[in-house]
This record gives structure tokens, sequence and C-alpha cells, in this order.
């Protein structure tokens, strides 16, 4: 099967960068790969369901730039495709003194992202929009929402078929061959000719990057992140999106609380080492992947430098009372009998060899192939704007 182009991976990146290729030139014969029988079965549809909106990322980097343009290109296409949606507002709290430097930091930093509507609160004020939160100082962010990247996704799905482009899934792919001409993909009982491939496989990112460049010197590295839920008579004590200060020593956002656009609060997630890609569950272990993490250089050097507060973090993994006590410093009044356990999801986090999580979205290129080898959160939020960048890049290699 031969044609103009191919993504491999059927997450939100992918059917984003797909749906807007065929809107740009309709006449091109566009194909997606995945590996599930059922698209967007990992990342995108295990996520926090939150739009954020971009208060977080370093000015100037591809983060900040595609998370606030990606805040409004979603919001537009979830009001004209009818996917449920709400900008709902957040609060990023400082629970005591000695976090109100951090505060201000991210405060200021929001206002450089171009971030509109951004106001430090007084605890009084912030009680007003969440009665039961503890603080000293509060952001309020009212650009934030929520949505399900599922239905976004299968939403995009649909308009990438009814444009003429076809998904291919239980297509895993096996080897990649480029050639001056064009590029050959081997997925087992079939295979694929393309005469430009992006690649946007998430957790194999890395594993699908190096069919194409073989000394990719970068590793995924797969953290489980996993929610409680409050029981239904306790869903009071949460309106909006809670967040604590993201902890310097960790490169993750801590256990917040988010109202789902679908029903129900969620408080999560932590941030564990999971034994295989695809671990959503303590009992699943893949001991190729996990050797194949502990032996890489990179993750060693990563390990030796966060094992305390990895401990932690599986420490609250496998205690109800310690991830409670998490819960608690945003607020005090939820006790372990008002939650039980609920899903679970996978990051996936690219590692170089020095131990530094790559803390931007990252893509390597060959003459026909783009590789989207890194997209952390916010790439939900950012994925129309990324999809953008990626045919920016592909247009030129059309050239």
């Amino acid at each position: 099967m031969k044609y103009d182009t191919i993504i491999i991976g059927g997450g939100i990146v992918g059917l984003s960068t797909a749906f807007q290729i065929l809107e740009s030139d309709p006449e091109l014969n566009v194909a997606v790969l995945e590996k599930e029988d059922d698209l967007a079965a990992h990342q995108s549809s295990h996520n926090s369901g939150v739009m954020h909106s971009g208060i977080y990322y370093t000015p100037g980097s591809l983060r900040a730039r595609n998370c606030l343009h990606g805040h409004q290109l979603l919001q537009d296409f979830c009001g004209k495709y009818d996917v449920p949606f709400e900008i709902c507002g957040k609060l990023i709290v400082a629970s005591d003194s000695t976090e109100l430097e951090k505060l201000h930091l991210i405060y200021e930093r929001g206002k450089k992202n171009g971030l509109q509507g951004l106001k430090l609160i007084e605890p009084d004020e912030a009680r007003e929009i969440e009665p039961h939160v503890a603080c000293v100082k509060s952001i309020y962010v009212p650009s934030a929402g929520i949505t399900s990247y599922r239905q976004v996704a299968h939403k995009m799905a649909e308009i990438f078929r009814n444009l003429g482009g076809i998904i291919h899934c239980q297509s895993k792919v096996n080897a990649i061959t480029e050639n001056p001409d064009g590029v050959h993909v081997d997925c087992g009982s079939r295979s694929f000719t393309t005469t430009h491939l992006i690649t946007c496989a998430g957790l194999f990112a890395d594993k699908i990057t190096r069919m194409t460049i073989p000394d990719c010197p970068y590793q995924v590295i797969p953290f489980r992140g996993e929610y409680f839920e409050l029981k239904k008579e306790k869903e009071y004590l949460v309106n909006h999106l809670i967040y604590p200060l993201p902890n310097d020593n960790f490169p993750f956002l801590g256990v917040h609380f988010t109202r789902m656009v679908e029903g129900g609060i969620e408080a999560g997630p932590n941030a564990v080492f999971a034994f295989q890609r695809e671990g959503y569950h303590h009992s699943q272990f893949n001991l190729l992947e996990l050797g194949e993490c502990l032996t890489y250089r990179g993750f060693q050097r990563l390990a030796s430098k966060y094992w305390r507060v990895g401990l932690q973090e599986m420490r609250r993994s496998y205690s109800k009372s310690y991830f409670v006590k998490a819960m608690q410093k945003l607020i005090p009044s939820i006790s372990s009998e008002d939650v039980v356990r609920g899903r679970s999801g996978v990051r996936a986090m690219v590692c170089d060899t020095s131990g530094e999580l790559i803390d931007d979205f990252l893509i390597l290129e060959t003459k026909r192939v783009i590789n989207v080898l890194n997209a952390p959160s916010p790439a939900a939020t950012a994925s129309l704007a990324i999809g953008k960048e990626i045919i920016h890049k592909w247009k030129q290699k059309r050239m």
C-alpha cells in the first residue's frame, strides 16, 4: 500500500497532524498506523483532561508557545464539533510562607507567557472560589479548563476519515527503511510505502525514532500516574481545579484536584517509575523493557539524583493514607474514607544520557522522516498547535 504521507501513532498528536494535513491538501493519500485495535488508547485517554493554560513553561519554549496557541485552537475545535469542555479556572496554591517566592515566580512567568487575567489572591478570596482550600496566597488562572481528550482524539479521527484518510489499526511497526525515493514501513503481515513519514509513537517514540536515526541517544522512561476519586457525597469539597506548587526537585506538578468534564472529582496523579512502558498497575512487569531502563546510563544518573523523591512517590503508590496526606495539604478536611482508588496513566518522559529529563517538545528529522520524540504535558492541550508545527516541517520537505 503506497501513500503520500503516513503517520505512525493514533494518539491525539498523530491524529491532529493527520487531519490538518488533509485539510491543507485534500487530494493527498494519507494513512495513520496504530498498533492497538482502538485509537487514543494510552496517553491520550489516560490523562487528567485538563486544558492547560501555559503558566509553568519557560518563556519562548515550544511548550509555552504551543500551549497558549493550542489552548485557543482546542477551545475553537471543541466548540465547533460539540466536544464537551469547560473553562472553569484553577488555583495554584502556596500552602505556607516558604512557598511565596516560588508562587510569585510562577505568576511572573505566566505573565511573560502572555496569559490574560492572572491574579494573585489572598486566602479569603481563594475561599470564595474554593471554600475548603488551605493557602496563604494563590494564583487564580481563569483560562484553565477541562475536556475529554479521548473524545477530542476520536473526533479528529472522524474528520480525518471524512476527508478521505485511512486508519490502519492493529498495525505494529517492526521496521522502517528510508530510501532515496521513499520510506518503507514493515508491519509484519503487511507493509506500506510512503513519500514522507511522521512518527508520533508516544511511549515507544524512542524505539520508532531509532528505526530511522539508529544513534538516537534518548530513551523513554515510563512513569505511572495514579488517581483517587472523591466519593459522590464529598465532591462538594472541590469546585474547579486546585494545584500545589510544583516540586523543584522532581519535574512533575504534584497531586492536585481536577473536576472532570464527564463528572466526578479526581485527586492525583503521583509519579512512579513503571516496570513496563504500558504498566498501568503494580503487577505489570516487562523484563526486557525494565532492563533497557536500568542499564541506560541516563536513567542511572536520573535515579541517583531523584531516588529520595522516587521512594516517596513509591510509598504514596502503595499507601492510601500517605497519598491522602498530599491531598490534605490542599484540602485539610479530606480523609481516607472520602476517596477510593481510581484509574492510572503512564507518561512517556524522555531522558538524555546525562540523566536530564527533556522538558520541551523534541522533534528529530531525516530527509523524509519527522520524528516527534518528546511530547510531554501539555501535549494534549497543544496538540493542534503541535500539528501545525509538524506540518510546517513536512511542507518544507515536500518543496
